[in-house]
């Protein structure tokens, strides 16, 4: 079966939306059904505890960013051709394909770095307040 690059678009953005609309009802109910925190312990709902709704929660997230970078790898050429017309002067400007790519590639290594470094800023000062 041979999918349309419309139809796939179409698949992927309803795939986002799915696990978007997933996402906030975890988030609800770890935020507010579950008792907050440490009182949430020996309490469970359906047959799963806090621990087990917020693992569950980030492997919802993490699906979300993925599905999020794929629909970004889709529409790339289309997001470097609004870049190019909204910040040169000539608005027929256009970014040949390898250059997207190092673009792509160089943002996401700057976005990486950025989500790297704030975890390892947590990591280093987090504190028990014992």
């Amino acid at each position: 079966m041979h999918l349309s690059r419309s139809q796939i678009n179409f698949l992927l953005d309803a795939l986002l939306l799915v696990n978007f609309t997933l996402l906030m009802a975890t988030a609800v109910i770890v935020r507010f059904v579950f008792p907050p925190g440490p009182d949430a312990a020996g309490w469970y709902l359906w047959g799963y505890n806090y621990q087990q709704w917020s693992t569950f929660q980030f492997g919802v997230i993490a699906t979300l960013a993925l599905g999020i970078l794929v629909h970004l790898m889709l529409h790339w050429s289309w997001v470097c051709g609004i870049l190019v017309t909204q910040f040169t002067r000539n608005k027929r400007a256009k970014m040949d394909e390898g250059t997207q790519t190092i673009v792509g590639v160089g943002l996401l290594i700057v976005l990486l770095n950025v989500v790297g470094g704030a975890i390892a800023i947590a990591a280093l000062t987090i504190r028990s307040s014992n």
